[in-house]
C-alpha cells in the first residue's frame, strides 16, 4: 500500500513528461496541430518517411552505431570490472581514474574526439610529425566516415565506464566465494567464468546493456557532430526536420521521433526475451 504511494510522485513525473510528450508527438506525427488550424487525420508524414532511400540506409547506421556501441562497450566492462575486482598496489587510484569520465557530457566527448581523430586534429599532425604520414590528411578517416567510427569511438569512451561501473558492483556485491568453491572443485578460469561469474552479473550486463543501447540509438548530439551528412543518423534527421524553417515539415520530425521509439522499444523488448533465453 506505502510503495505505490511513494513512487506516485515520480511516476507521476515521467508519466506527464514523457508520456505527454509522446503523445503530442504522435498527434503532430499524423497532422493534428491545432495551433496552426490543422485537425484533419493524415499519415502522409509516414508515406512521406517510408518512401524516401535515406529512411533505410539511416535505419541500418542507427541499428549499427547503437549496437557496435552496446556490444564493444559491454565487452570492455566487463574486461575491466574483472581486472579491477582484483586487490593490487594503487586499485583506488585506477578506480577514479576509470569512473573519471562519467560526469563528463557526450557532446564534450564528441569534441574532444573531434579534435583528437580527425584528420586534422592532434593525432593526426602527430603522425605527421612524426613522418608516419606525408601530409595530416593522409590520416585514417576516423570522423565524418560511412562507418560512424568516431561516434562509436565516444560511445564506446563514454558508456564503457557506466557498465564498468555497475557489473563491478555487482561483483563486489557478489563476493568469491562461489568462484572459490568452483576452483576447489577442478573448475578452470573459462568455467569459473561461464558458469558462476557471468551468471551474478548477468543482471547487471543486460540492465546497463539496454540502457546503453537506448541512450545510443535515440540521441542526436554526437552523430550530429562526428556524423557525416549522408547518410545520417535517424535522430539527426528528426532534429533537421524538426528545426527546418518550414513548419510543414514538423510532422516528419514528430514521425520521426515515433518510429525511434517504437523501433528502440521492440528491439529492448526482443533483446531482453534473447538475453533471458540465453541465461
Amino acid at each position: 500500500m506505502y510503495i505505490p504511494l511513494m513512487l506516485a510522485p515520480a511516476l507521476t513525473v515521467v508519466v506527464l513528461l514523457f508520456g505527454g510528450g509522446l503523445l503530442l508527438a504522435l498527434l503532430q506525427s499524423v497532422g493534428v496541430r491545432p495551433l496552426l488550424g490543422h485537425n484533419e487525420f493524415s499519415l502522409e508524414a509516414y508515406r512521406h518517411i517510408f518512401a524516401q532511400p535515406e529512411f533505410a540506409r539511416s535505419l541500418l547506421l542507427t541499428l549499427w552505431i547503437a549496437g557496435a556501441s552496446t556490444l564493444l562497450s559491454t565487452v570492455l566492462a566487463v574486461g575491466a570490472a574483472l581486472a579491477l575486482r582484483r586487490p593490487f598496489r594503487g586499485k583506488r587510484w585506477v578506480t577514479f581514474i576509470f569512473q573519471l569520465n562519467i560526469p563528463i557530457p557526450h557532446l564534450v566527448g564528441a569534441v574532444g574526439i573531434l579534435f583528437l581523430f580527425s584528420q586534422s586534429g592532434f593525432l593526426a599532425r602527430l603522425a605527421y610529425l612524426a613522418g608516419l604520414i606525408n601530409e595530416p590528411a593522409q590520416f585514417p578517416a576516423l570522423v565524418y566516415d560511412r562507418f560512424a567510427l568516431g561516434i562509436i569511438l565516444e560511445y564506446v569512451w563514454k558508456t564503457t565506464c557506466f557498465t564498468g561501473v555497475i557489473i563491478l558492483a555487482n561483483l563486489q556485491t557478489a563476493g568469491s566465494a562461489f568462484e572459490d568453491v568452483a576452483r576447489n572443485l577442478g573448475a578452470n578460469r573459462w568455467q569459473r567464468f561461464r558458469y558462476v561469474i557471468l551468471p551474478l552479473i548477468m543482471p547487471g550486463v543486460l540492465t546497463s546493456s539496454i540502457l546503453v543501447f537506448a541512450f545510443t540509438f535515440g540521441a542526436f548530439e554526437v552523430p550530429l557532430l562526428l556524423g557525416q551528412r549522408y547518410p545520417s543518423a535517424l535522430p539527426v534527421l528528426a532534429y533537421r526536420s524538426y528545426t527546418d524553417v518550414d513548419l510543414n515539415a514538423r510532422p516528419e520530425a514528430m514521425a520521426l521521433s515515433v518510429i525511434i521509439t517504437l523501433i528502440s522499444t521492440a528491439l529492448i523488448f526482443a533483446y531482453m526475451r534473447l538475453a533471458n533465453a540465453l541465461r
